[in-house]
């Protein structure tokens, strides 16, 4: 296993997380913990950027505790070459200009949405949000069973809803 400290993630790691298009993003609530799929986009900065409506179960639990584990992998792999992402992070709603870049990250990666008038507007009503992850976990046994590569953010930042 490596295990690599560094601003962004390694180029190994972010090629993985550009490789996918849905992450499984667990949470926990009042009601306990609950995990959901959700589609992302990745940024240039390495952060994951999402949209689900702050009314949906995970929208309020994200609003009151931003910390979250994820991962990201596609369905169907034969184990000797399973390939996946686990992570951790903080969450945040996205507004303004920092909603305009991340939604250009998301259109660009998904470019249905722009093609449907009606996706589009649904979509616009709806909040943005980025998950900066602070710790990653590639797992890629095409590199031989059990291979991992890990990151962590070098400068961990709190769940501070107004960070940055």
């Amino acid at each position: 296993m490596t295990s690599e400290t560094q601003p962004g993630p390694p180029p190994e790691i972010r090629a993985a997380l550009d490789a996918h298009t849905t992450m499984t993003l667990a949470y926990a609530d009042a009601d306990g913990p609950q995990a959901c799929a959700v589609l992302y986009a990745v940024t240039g900065e390495g952060a994951l950027v999402f949209v689900t409506s702050g009314s949906t179960r995970h929208g309020r639990a994200l609003a009151a505790d931003a910390r979250v584990a994820f991962t990201a992998q596609r369905d169907g792999q034969d184990w000797t070459a399973l390939t996946g992402i686990q992570g951790r992070g903080c969450c945040r709603r996205l507004t303004g200009e920092e909603r305009a870049a991340a939604w250009r990250a998301y259109s660009a990666r998904f470019p249905y949405v722009e093609q449907s008038e009606r996706l589009r507007q649904a979509m616009e009503r709806t909040d943005l949000w980025e998950l900066r992850p602070d710790w990653l976990r590639l797992v890629d046994n095409g590199q031989g069973f059990g291979h991992k590569s890990e990151w962590t953010r070098t400068a961990p930042q709190g769940c501070d809803q107004d960070r940055r």
